[in-house]
């Protein structure tokens, strides 16, 4: 993994670098906080939907980056 003091980064893609690394704490985040609530007696199910469709949003983001900033292996 690059490391986001590369001096062969752009700003740009030290930006998405950081953005990238946002968006995965984010997502984890959101996982715990799932898991936390599927474990209540009487989990709020209409929470936990909307906390995995934050959590799929935030994958497909973190899907677009990646194309982005990771090389294509396949080429």
């Amino acid at each position: 993994m690059m490391n986001d003091d590369d001096p062969f980064l752009s700003d740009e893609e030290k930006a998405l670098h950081a953005r990238l690394k946002e968006l995965r704490l984010e997502h984890s985040d959101l996982d715990a906080s799932i898991e936390a609530l599927l474990r209540l007696p009487q989990p709020d199910q209409l929470m936990v939907a909307r906390l995995k469709r934050k959590k799929l949003t935030l994958r497909d983001e973190i899907v677009k980056i990646e194309a982005i900033v990771l090389p294509d292996i396949i080429a």
